[in-house]
């Protein structure tokens, strides 16, 4: 958490942005997750729609985790994670791609 000091006399906390992705994506697999163990009950011809709801669940969940997870790693541009991507290259002593060099 950073503070800000504003013009005023008022300070605000500033909360980083993966905090709202990771929370987002707790929520949406904890929601999942009680779908799916709750089964199915009610019309049979509703069941499609149950499961891709539950599906659907599980998939954002797997993508906001995925955005938390390089918004705290300070990756923000395809850059940055062509540079991550190097250095892990460089450091398991693997030769750098033809368009790296």
């Amino acid at each position: 958490m950073e503070v800000e000091e504003s013009g005023g006399d008022a300070d605000r906390t500033r909360i980083e942005s993966h905090w709202y992705w990771a929370t987002a994506s707790v929520a949406q697999f904890g929601w999942a997750v009680s779908s799916y163990r709750k089964g199915y009950a009610g019309d049979h011809r509703l069941m499609p729609f149950k499961a891709f709801a539950v599906a659907s669940l599980f998939l954002a969940a797997s993508s906001s985790a995925s955005v938390a997870f390089l918004k705290a790693s300070g990756i923000h541009k395809v850059e940055d994670l062509m540079e991550v991507g190097a250095s892990i290259r460089a450091g398991l002593g693997i030769r750098p791609r033809a368009g790296d060099e």
